[in-house]
């Protein structure tokens, strides 16, 4: 009988589970991601302002610095946005301001998610003097107000580029987020695959980002988009106030020259509403999609909202 039943085990076909990066491992997530209405319209807004920054050159031939046409003129078949004061086209400002307010705007973001995730969670993990010294740094930038801060840098730095702009609001940026991050490390160091790890003898930072990393993905994506959002607003304000590069092309420069040439009160909507209403349309879209994802990941909206869809009370 023995014999019988370890040959009809043997005889069954052995499953490989899949790894755990396969398209098979992500793609059943990716589809709730887009079977999601929040998430899926703020995907669309902003991949069509990405590709307006992304195709600039290929939307429009003229240069936005140009100062050839008629000034103050409305939209037209010529300029669907019309023209500036200086007879610049406005379609050809939006379109390069677009692009340059996204590379702000995301790069900014990038480094600023990057600096939160390794202070936040080594700081979380490492405990001790190291995280003492961590979070008192945290503190100081926590009890600074960022945007004076960032006014009082930028009026001593020379923008010759938007790079110094970047890292700016990056390093101004981190904190809260940092906090976070520690905050949700403490509650997960002490689990059974993070002791099981500390004791096969994994280093301290492979524990921190191989590990941990993975389960605070979608708080992670959720402080990227906050970093972003954040970003573009700031890059807008201090352009807006003459403190930025306003030379360059940009969503925040375009507000900025459109008060100081008196659009408003000439009636030229046509020269300040495109980048108000993009700026607008940018943080709706992220927002969105931070909702979105956090339906998807969250037990308990997830069931509210299937239990509004059958109708029930929330």
């Amino acid at each position: 009988m023995i014999e019988k039943v370890e040959e009809s085990t043997a005889s069954q076909p052995t499953t490989v589970p899949a790894p755990r990066n396969s398209w098979s491992a992500w793609w059943p997530g990716f589809q709730r991601f887009l079977g999601n209405r929040k998430a899926a319209a703020g995907l669309v807004i902003v991949l069509v302002l990405v590709a307006l920054g992304v195709f600039a050159p290929w939307l429009t031939s003229i240069s936005p610095q140009a100062q050839s046409f008629v000034p103050l003129r409305p939209p037209s078949l010529a300029h669907p946005l019309g023209t500036t004061a200086q007879g610049q086209d406005v379609w050809s400002q939006f379109v390069w301001g677009t692009r340059a307010s996204m590379t702000v705007g995301f790069a900014a973001g990038f480094l600023a998610t990057a600096i939160t995730v390794i202070i936040g969670m080594l700081s979380g993990f490492i405990g001790g003097i190291g995280d003492e010294a961590l979070q008192m740094l945290t503190n100081v930038f926590l009890v600074i107000p960022g945007l004076p801060l960032i006014v009082v840098i930028s009026s001593y730095f020379p923008f010759q580029n938007n790079w110094p702009l970047i890292v700016i609001i990056a390093l101004t940026s981190w904190s809260w987020g940092a906090r976070v991050l520690r905050a949700q490390v403490l509650s997960m160091r002490e689990l059974p695959f993070v002791e099981a790890a500390r004791m096969a003898g994994e280093r301290t930072t492979a524990i921190v980002f191989r590990e941990l990393m993975p389960n605070m993905l979608s708080l992670i994506f959720s402080q990227f988009l906050f970093a972003v959002v954040s970003a573009v607003l700031t890059e807008a304000g201090l352009q807006f106030i003459g403190l930025g590069n306003i030379d360059a092309v940009s969503w925040g420069s375009m507000l900025y020259w459109a008060q100081n040439d008196s659009a408003l009160m000439t009636g030229a909507w046509w020269w300040f509403v495109p980048p108000g209403v993009a700026i607008g349309l940018f943080g709706a879209g992220l927002s969105l999609i931070n909702y979105g994802l956090d339906e998807i990941t969250n037990p308990r909206l997830r069931a509210r909202v299937r239990r509004q869809k059958r109708g029930r009370p929330a």
